[in-house]
Parts: structure tokens; C-alpha cells; sequence
């Protein structure tokens, strides 16, 4: 047998349980939808799944984390009817659990089997579903009625302590299913084998404190006191072991097995293999004889589960992958900060733009570095845009006001709003007093706004969003880009990191919407991680055209069909595994193998 709450029905209940007086987790909701007795009421559970997958995909890409009638309805509307009316059964059916409080043990047990039911049954079925059928379903029927027989004498409880007991209810209970993995093959435990025969008897487990099991620890009485009380000592249970050992041997075939180590270290054998061995090999010859067959019979078996993991012919490394597909299938159109990847590691954008893999967002959403960042940028595009300087206790007052807002609308983690909430205060008045600064020399003109650049001759468009462009009084313009981590280096700069600069080029030629033409005197990073900083970057004219040759001489080297897309080019060594690295199989080649070109496509 088995749990009862390891059992489909219990599993499905207990998630029921864990939704009172909790917000519902985009987590918890797809756990329930999934769950095969969700919407097995009706006779084509098809669409149910379909809908259950699109709802997965957009909140995983798209949250929100937590989401409610609202989120659901505005999901639904870019649907059919059917997934409309899909979407309304969810919110009906769970809207409620939430807000549950401390209420009596019967209304918890009510509420919680009919919501259970309606969940089964689907959106176009009464009934429960498939949630009582079964072996499992009734046994788990059985155990709530019981419960629901007894819920007027539990008192008030809340939600907590509700799911807490449901689940001990459920634990205490077994299912025990009838059909076995094979008509001749039982498991058993000692008294079954005791009082039961088989021609074959494998006795598994022959390890020290397995069987015999070690006895556990009195905390109340030692040997001595035990003795005098009259209770049975620790070894009985050792003997009882010993018997039980003694008789299971004594079938016409029997198998001693034993785990050499575990999951934390080296295993001692049994005390009764150890004594069967040390006899075997001290009586006489013939003892020795018979042992020596015994093992030979046990490396038999060995032998053949070790062919089964062992490969029929050896698999060696692969070598580090440069593909070449066609020039056609290459992207004719990156971002700028994808320009960067395909410096650091162009297999990434062959993954993506080529293949079309794109990594699947997390199920269960966290208050993440790259949300921060974009609730930071929000924040400061408001502030800018919204807030002037003449009054600096007033504008940090403001730019207070607007982080609280924004951390409002996009971060539905309390601890995680106070945290950031506190480090937006922590550089604030560092913040205030450049932006002081900047506006001395220049005005904002443009805040998170788009840029596209056409190559007309290479068949390529550069796209990318702007934070932030200032105008000076002279016309020129200074491009800055928002850090919420640490700013790359100057040698980054140099050799990868070019977004700046390619914000730069479609400024000069007029590609950012809204800003006209000129020339770029400028380009900064403002770091707002644990190091503050503010180090503008001037540019001379030959700077930009230089960074123009590069980035041609770039597209023109990969619109060609010798040049590879090859992993891990130039990683960043301080971040972390990339989302590709397990595709290119990294880990067989080291980052120092040279690249293995590889024609794909036609």
C-alpha cells in the first residue's frame, strides 16, 4: 500500500486545502488545472488541456504572479468564446478561497469538498468527476465523509490549521491496490514472509541498522531501569529480527542482497550475512566450495544489471559547436543588446533567431534581478518625466511617492517592495544630486523610446529601446542607459559591450523615434547596483565611425555561409551558465577547444 495523500485524489485535495486564506499563485493554479482530475467530468478533457497550456504560456511569460478575475478575464478576451467561458468557470470556481478566515471545522470541510468537486467536474459537467472512482477515490471518500461526520465537534480552526489536519487525516490513511506489476511477484514484509511460502525468496536489505533495524534511543529509561520495570529490552526486538531472518532463508531458493553505500557513504553488511560468510568460509572445504558458488550465482545477476547500463558502444565527447546554417535562415534583425550576445556567445543567437528556442520563463515568479531593473527604470522614466528640480527635498519626497506606485502596480511582494523601496532610498539623494548636475547642460528629450536602423545593402535592421536621451544647449546629444547591477569596464566597452554606442549610431542617423538627428557628444551609464557611479564616455567623430566599420565588418562576417555561429565566443566569466550552454552540450569541450564548424540546412 501506499499514503493516501501520495494518492492521485489525495494529492488533488490537498492542493484544494492549501488555497484557503492564501493569495492564489499562479504556481498553485496551474498545479490544480494540470492535475489529471481536473475537468475529468467530461467526456473530451481536450480542450481543457489546450487552455490550461495557453494560460501556462502567458504566465510565464507575462505573469502576473498572482493572478485574479481580472487577469484571467483580460487573457480570455484575446480568445474565443470557448476560452471565455473557460476562463469564467476558473475565476467562479476559485474566487473566494483567499479571503477564507477562522471559521468552524464543518464550513471548512464543506467548502473545501464542494470546491474540490466542481474542480473535477469541469466546466461543463456536474458531479465530481473522476475524484471518487477507483481504489483511491474511495478510500479518499470514505475519509472525508468521516471527517464531515465529525467536523461539529472540531471548533474553530483557521485556514492553516485546517489544511495541517487534512493532511494528517489523509497520511494516516493506506490504499492498497490489487493489481501488481506481475501476478507471480509479491512484496512482503518479515511477518508476511513468516507466515507465508514462495519458491524464491529475495531477502533485500542486509545492511546494518536496515534489517536488523538499529533500535531507537530511550530518552527516559536506560537498560537497567527498563529491566526493573518490566519492559522488554532493546535486543528482543534484534532477536525477533534474527528469527525472522532465520526462517526466511530456509526456502528452497533464496537471493541475500545488500546495497554497498548509500546515499551518504559506505554501507556495513548485516550482522547475519556477516556471520553466514565468516562460517561458510571457516567450517571446511566444502564450506568454502559452497560460498564461492553462492557468489559466483550473485555475479551472474551482477553481470547482467550492469549490461543494462552499459553502453553498447562507447559515446565519446562531442566538440565545441560552430554551426553554418543557410545565409537566408541567418536573423536579419537584432537588437542592440543582442548585438552583444552575438559577440560574447553566437551560438545563443543561432539557438533563438535560428532554431526559434526560446527559453521558458520560471512557473513560480520571484522578485528577481531583471524585474527590479525594470521597475527602476519605470520609476526613473516617471521621475524625469514627471518632476522638476527647482526643490530637492520635494523631489526625492516625489521620487519616493512614484517608487512606491510603481512598486505597487509591478512588485506584489511586500518584503521584496520594502527591500527596494530601501535601496531606491539609499541613492536617491546621490541620484538627485546628479541629475542636478545633468540638467545644468542638458534637457531629457527622449525616455525609453524605440530606435530601428536599416542596412539597406546587408539586408539587416538594428533595433532597441533607448532609456534615456539628452538634448544640450549646443544640439548635441549624451545617450544614457540605466544599471541596476554593476557597469561594464572600459575594456567591456571596447570590445563588447556596444549598446551605447549603436544607440548612439541610429541617434546621429535620426532612427530613435523622436529625436531628431545630431550629433552624440556623449554616452554614460548610470550604475545604481552597490557602486554608485556616473562616468560619462565623450565621443569623437572617428570613434563612432569606427564603431560603424566594426559593426558592418560584424553583419558582412556573418552573411557569410563559412562563418559559424560558435559557443561561448567570449563569456562573461563572472555571470553565470548561459541558457544555451546545455543545447551546445558544454561541458564535453572545455572553453579553450578551438570551435567545430558544422554546415546544417540546406
Amino acid at each position: 500500500g501506499r499514503p493516501l495523500a501520495l494518492s492521485a485524489p489525495g494529492r488533488f485535495l490537498r492542493h484544494v486545502a492549501a488555497l484557503f486564506g492564501t493569495p492564489l499563485t499562479a504556481e498553485a493554479l496551474l498545479t490544480l488545472l494540470k492535475h489529471p482530475l481536473a475537468a475529468s467530468g467530461g467526456a473530451d478533457r481536450g480542450p481543457h488541456l489546450r487552455h490550461t497550456r495557453e494560460l501556462e504560456l502567458r504566465l510565464r511569460r507575462f505573469g502576473p504572479p498572482y493572478p485574479d478575475v481580472a487577469a484571467l478575464a483580460a487573457w480570455a478576451a484575446k480568445g474565443d468564446a470557448d476560452r471565455q467561458a473557460w476562463a469564467r468557470w476558473v475565476a467562479e470556481t476559485l474566487t473566494g478561497a483567499e479571503t477564507v478566515g477562522t471559521r468552524p471545522l464543518a464550513d471548512h470541510v464543506a467548502h473545501h469538498l464542494d470546491l474540490a468537486e466542481r474542480l473535477a467536474a469541469g466546466p461543463d459537467a456536474t458531479g465530481s468527476g473522476a475524484l471518487w472512482l477507483e481504489r483511491a477515490g474511495e478510500k479518499a471518500r470514505a475519509e472525508t465523509d468521516a471527517l464531515r461526520r465529525e467536523a461539529g465537534h472540531g471548533g474553530d480552526m483557521p485556514p492553516v490549521e485546517y489544511a495541517a489536519l487534512f493532511d494528517a487525516i489523509l497520511q494516516r490513511a493506506e490504499v492498497r491496490d490489487s493489481v501488481t506489476a506481475h501476478p507471480g511477484l509479491m512484496i512482503w514484509g518479515t511477518l508476511e514472509a513468516r507466515v507465508q511460502g514462495a519458491e524464491l525468496i529475495v531477502a533485500a536489505g542486509l545492511n546494518e541498522g536496515v534489517w536488523p533495524e538499529s533500535p531507537a534511543p530511550d530518552p527516559w529509561l536506560n537498560r537497567q531501569m527498563r529491566l526493573q520495570a518490566g519492559l522488554l529490552l532493546p535486543e528482543r526486538r534484534i532477536g525477533l529480527s534474527a528469527h525472522d531472518f532465520q526462517q526466511a532463508i530456509g526456502a528452497p531458493r533464496v537471493v541475500l542482497s545488500r546495497a554497498i553505500r548509500d546515499a551518504e557513504a559506505q554501507t556495513v553488511p548485516s550482522r547475519w550475512l556477516n556471520r553466514l560468510v565468516n562460517l561458510l568460509g571457516g567450517i571446511s572445504e566444502d564450506g568454502k566450495t559452497a560460498l564461492a558458488a553462492m557468489r559466483a550465482r550473485g555475479n551472474d545477476w551482477l553481470a547482467m544489471a550492469a549490461a543494462l547500463d552499459r553502453a553498447d558502444a562507447a559515446v565519446p565527447p562531442v566538440a565545441r559547436p560552430a554551426p553554418r546554417p543557410p545565409v537566408d535562415a541567418r536573423p536579419k534583425s537584432l537588437s542592440i543588446t543582442q548585438v552583444q550576445t552575438l559577440i560574447r556567445d553566437p551560438f545563443a543567437i543561432y539557438a533563438r533567431h535560428v532554431l526559434g528556442l526560446k527559453p521558458l520563463d520560471p512557473l513560480r515568479q520571484s522578485p528577481d534581478a531583471p524585474l527590479r531593473g525594470t521597475v527602476i527604470h519605470r520609476i526613473l522614466e516617471r521621475f524625469v518625466d514627471e518632476v522638476p528640480l527647482a526643490d530637492l527635498p520635494a523631489a526625492r519626497a516625489a521620487l519616493l511617492s512614484i517608487s512606491d506606485q510603481v512598486l505597487a502596480e509591478q512588485a506584489p511582494w511586500p518584503a521584496a517592495r520594502r527591500l527596494w523601496r530601501a535601496k531606491i532610498a539609499r541613492f536617491a539623494d546621490w541620484f538627485l544630486a546628479q541629475e542636478t548636475g545633468r540638467r545644468q547642460t542638458a534637457a531629457p528629450l527622449a525616455l525609453e523610446h524605440t530606435g530601428r536602423l536599416d542596412v539597406p545593402d546587408l539586408d539587416f535592421t538594428l533595433t532597441g529601446k533607448i532609456d534615456r536621451v539628452d538634448r544640450a544647449e549646443d544640439g548635441t546629444l549624451t545617450i544614457y542607459d540605466y544599471k541596476t547591477g554593476s557597469a561594464p569596464s572600459v575594456k567591456q566597452l571596447r570590445h563588447y559591450d556596444k549598446q551605447l554606442h549603436l544607440a548612439a549610431l541610429m541617434a546621429e542617423a535620426g532612427a530613435i523615434e523622436g529625436v531628431p538627428a545630431a550629433r552624440v557628444a556623449a554616452v554614460a551609464h548610470i550604475a545604481l547596483g552597490a557602486k554608485l557611479s556616473d562616468t560619462p564616455v565623450n565621443l569623437e567623430p572617428d570613434e563612432l565611425a569606427q564603431v560603424r566599420d566594426e559593426f558592418r565588418t560584424l553583419l558582412s562576417a556573418y552573411r557569410q555561409r563559412a562563418q559559424g555561429y560558435p559557443s561561448r565566443r567570449a563569456v562573461d566569466p563572472q555571470r553565470g551558465p548561459g541558457d544555451y550552454d546545455h543545447l551546445a552540450r558544454h561541458g564535453e569541450w572545455d572553453d579553450a577547444d578551438p570551435p567545430w564548424p558544422v554546415e546544417v540546412g540546406e
